[in-house]
């Protein structure tokens, strides 16, 4: 069944490609659909992938291969939360070494050019925190990472 609501992401040719990638590194995520187009398209033929519906994280999803108009932009994200370093690293790793790169303050594209924010609970507790000097050092340590290191985050916390 269709879900009422889900996120679109528009792709150029390589959704399925993407949504594989995404159920095979994240808990909770599947590809659980993949329609063929029914007649040519501006950007494909009759018979190639037009859509793939799939989960990341237990949030519904679908691909459209819409062709090269539009790319993605950091102005969308999946902020991932993460436990523990070694979860924090496993995704970050995952992504980059998947020809995504990284960027700064926890954030990193993957090959599709979507944006993920791999972030540990402990830096969005600490940037929460009502001791708002600590809460500051915390923020300024994370503005120097490009991968957040918890146990800077949590040092940086104590002061």
């Amino acid at each position: 069944m269709t879900p009422k609501n889900a996120i679109c992401l528009w792709f150029d040719g390589d959704a399925q490609e993407a949504a594989e990638f995404y159920a095979r590194t994240f808990p909770d995520s599947a590809v659980t659909a993949v329609h063929l187009a029914p007649g040519d398209y501006p950007s494909g033929k009759a018979g190639d992938v037009i859509t793939v519906q799939f989960t990341v994280m237990g949030i519904p999803c679908l691909g459209l291969n819409g062709g090269p108009m539009f790319k993605h932009s950091e102005a969308f994200s999946f902020q991932v939360a993460t436990d523990d370093q070694a979860e924090t690293d496993r995704y970050w790793r995952a992504i980059i070494d998947n020809g995504g790169e990284a960027s700064v303050c926890g954030w990193c594209r993957d090959k599709w050019g979507v944006s993920w924010q791999i972030t540990p609970r402990v830096l969005t507790e600490a940037i929460a925190s009502p001791d708002r000097a600590a809460a500051k050092r915390a923020f300024e340590a994370m503005m120097q990472m490009d991968k957040i290191d918890i146990a800077a985050i949590e040092a940086a916390f104590r002061g």
